[in-house]
């Protein structure tokens, strides 16, 4: 399991860890059924502390990303609702495309980025 911290980085490093496993979802490099290292193996390999690690495996599992198994760890379980992540997308791209449109970024250019994301995914 590939996974890069930016320790010179201002985001916090369970986001940063979170937002990799995620990557990693939709990249298809884990799978639904992976499990993932333990707390203290992947605190070890990254070199972060194991609270760190916990903290991230406890978001992804409160967003529905994982599930916890007291036997077999953290295991890739994607069960979110998927009309309440639809209902959290809007959310989040209210606020990013009202930023974009304050910057004179047109409609098309957001779609084309969207696009380009999608396909960097494998989504059509």
């Amino acid at each position: 399991m590939i996974i890069e911290i930016d320790f010179n980085s201002d985001e916090a490093l369970y986001l940063q860890l979170r937002n990799q496993i995620i990557l990693g979802i939709a990249t298809s490099r884990f799978r639904e059924g992976d499990v993932l290292p333990s707390v203290r193996q992947l605190a070890d390999n990254i070199g972060i502390n194991m609270h760190t690690v916990n903290k991230a495996y406890s978001v992804l599992r409160q967003e529905g990303f994982v599930k916890v198994d007291r036997r077999r760890g953290a295991i890739i379980a994607i069960d979110i609702d998927k009309m309440q992540a639809v209902e959290e997308m809007r959310e989040t791209l209210q606020v990013i495309i009202a930023e974009a449109m304050c910057k004179n970024i047109s409609r098309e250019e957001v779609h084309a980025l969207i696009d380009e994301i999608y396909k960097d995914y494998g989504g059509v």
